[in-house]
Formats: structure tokens, sequence, C-alpha cells
């Protein structure tokens, strides 16, 4: 059975991802990096409203503010049903992070599940070298 072309699945933009849900705490110390991961992060092709699945590593060192993991969670979970390019998602998850947490140094890494034979990883460092 053939799909028709142009067919696309439903999805919202990405003005739905839900950066309020974000929270931080206090972080008072020795500088140290901290690393966070999930296989767990998905959105959707903006084309097809097909879903792109990625792993997802956030690493930053902190100023003041670390992130709060169940915040994280929801924020991420927000992205399931959003149209977005890879590259896009990545630089929006950055510098909503890099906003609420004011770190000394962010970087966000995705590494897509390969699709049409292309493995992609996207890669945004903040603040720009």
């Amino acid at each position: 059975m053939a799909i028709a072309e142009g067919r696309t699945l439903p999805f919202v933009g990405p003005e739905q991802v839900d950066v309020a849900v974000l929270e931080t705490f206090g972080y008072t110390g020795p500088d140290q990096e901290i690393v966070t991961e999930t296989d767990e992060f998905s959105a959707v092709c903006p084309y097809s409203g097909l879903p792109d699945f990625a792993k997802l590593v956030i690493r930053y060192m902190p100023r003041a503010r670390c992130i709060e993991l169940k915040s994280l969670k929801y924020y991420v979970t927000s992205y399931r049903n959003v149209g977005i390019f890879q590259e896009h998602a990545t630089a929006k998850i950055a510098e909503d992070l890099a906003k609420v947490l004011e770190p000394q140094w962010l970087e966000v890494t995705t590494v897509y599940n390969v699709r049409g034979g292309f493995l992609t990883t996207c890669t945004v460092r903040l603040p720009k070298a």
C-alpha cells in the first residue's frame, strides 16, 4: 500500500515547547562539569510529521544555578509532538537552557537515529567562542 505523496501526520509548531516548566536550584561550590543524558528525546519531522528519535546530551558548568531534573523531563517531553528540524531543536534546547541557567558554558548534543541512511549529530556550544 503506497502512501499518498504530500501526506503528513498532524503536529504542532516549536512555540508549543513548554519553556515555562524549566526550574533551577541554587549552586555554590567548586567548578564542576554536569552531564545529563537521555536516549528518549523525540520530536517530529516538519515535512512528514513522522517521529525523529535522538540521544540528548547536556553538558554545562554552572555559575550559580543547576537544572532541576523533573522539570527538564517535562520540558524534553513537550517536544514529542513538535514539528522542528533536528538542527533547530538542538539550538532551541541550548538557548532555552542557557537563559534559565546562565552557566559558565553549556553544550547540547543530539545524536539522531539513522533516517534515510544518514546518522545526524548536532552540537551547540554557548557562549560562542
